[in-house]
């Protein structure tokens, strides 16, 4: 049985972020904290605008692929 690795890197794109305009940015790219409870629920787990980590609908972004140099300056800036 072939086991899925999961990126310990992961990025998404906000698409909406209708009632969190505090928190979310449309177009931002955010960094995703893996949390499987929070998966299972139809949530995502991003670091927002205010540096914390918080669960959002997962429909509010779109998952992106960056290439390794993006990578690391996102990381960077976080």
């Amino acid at each position: 049985m072939k086991t899925e690795q999961v990126r310990s890197n992961q990025f998404v794109g906000c698409l909406n972020n209708e009632g969190y305009k505090a928190s979310l940015e449309v177009g931002k790219i955010y960094r995703v904290i893996v949390d499987e409870e929070a998966s299972k629920n139809g949530l995502v787990r991003v670091i927002d605008e205010s540096g914390e980590d918080y669960a959002f609908s997962a429909n509010r972004f779109y998952p992106i692929e960056v290439p390794k140099p993006v990578e690391e300056v996102l990381l960077a800036a976080c």
